[in-house]
């Protein structure tokens, strides 16, 4: 079982910046880490994903303002980092982390982001 804490939403204004940060509760092997988010009315939809090598992934519409890295140091938390700029209304939504191990996902509860216009 793999349990994730997520940090970092909150209000900002349009333009602002975040960043979300997610971290295993245990030492867990993770393989590939993301961020997931979903707003009112919506499906949840993919955002970002970063492969324990570093590969990554984003969503064609955050492409160009958001970040995602990973340390993969020894506490074996694996801290997964979205760094979002250049934020939109339409951003606004909750965002989950989640961490893929053994085929099996796990998510955290989620963060709720929201951008004033």
């Amino acid at each position: 079982q793999v349990q994730l804490v997520e940090s970092g939403g909150g209000l900002v204004q349009a333009g602002g910046s975040l960043r979300l940060s997610c971290a295993a509760s245990g030492r867990d092997y993770i393989e590939a880490m993301g961020w997931s988010r979903q707003a009112p009315g919506n499906q949840r939809q993919p955002v970002a994903w970063i492969s324990r090598v570093g590969r990554t992934s984003l969503e064609g519409s955050v492409k160009d303002r958001f970040v995602i890295t990973r340390d993969n140091g020894d506490s074996g938390k694996n801290p997964v980092h979205l760094q979002m700029n250049d934020l939109k209304a339409e951003d606004t939504a909750v965002h989950s982390c989640y961490a893929e191990k053994y085929d099996v996902t796990y998510w955290g509860k989620g963060t709720l982001v929201t951008v004033s216009s």
